[in-house]
């Protein structure tokens, strides 16, 4: 049986998901990770339990677009500078690792007193 876009499409987000639950896992002080396309539209999150959420749901769906067109736009300069790694944005209420992987950002809110940044996005890397 062939698979149809629609069942593609099914697949790849419950993969998104697993990927996101695995990256909430591996510090106590990751507070969300969401994945989200090219227009800032999420495609899954999942917050911690017990964390009570910075932005509230227009908030979250600027900020969504801004990275997407941050990520959308560092493309164009890719064959001079170097394809992205990954980006930090540091807060003083939380850090945002956001990694870009075949076409989706996965967006990670983390703790500002996570002490070992580099080597959770290793992690991270690792998991998509």
């Amino acid at each position: 049986m062939k698979k149809t876009p629609a069942d593609k499409w099914q697949d790849a987000v419950i993969s998104y998901k697993k990927q996101c639950q695995n990256i909430l896992k591996l510090s106590d002080h990751v507070r969300y990770v969401g994945v989200i396309n090219a227009y800032g539209r999420t495609l899954t999150g999942i917050i911690k339990p017990n964390v009570k959420p910075l932005l509230k749901s227009e908030e979250i769906k600027n900020e969504f677009f801004i990275v997407s067109t941050l990520i959308s736009l560092r493309q164009s300069s890719e064959n001079d500078l170097g394809k992205l790694d990954y980006v930090i944005l540091k807060h003083s209420k939380t850090n945002i690792i956001i990694l870009h992987k075949n076409n989706v950002t996965f967006y990670v809110s983390i703790n500002p007193k996570e002490k070992n940044s580099e080597q959770l996005v290793s992690k991270i890397k690792k998991i998509i």
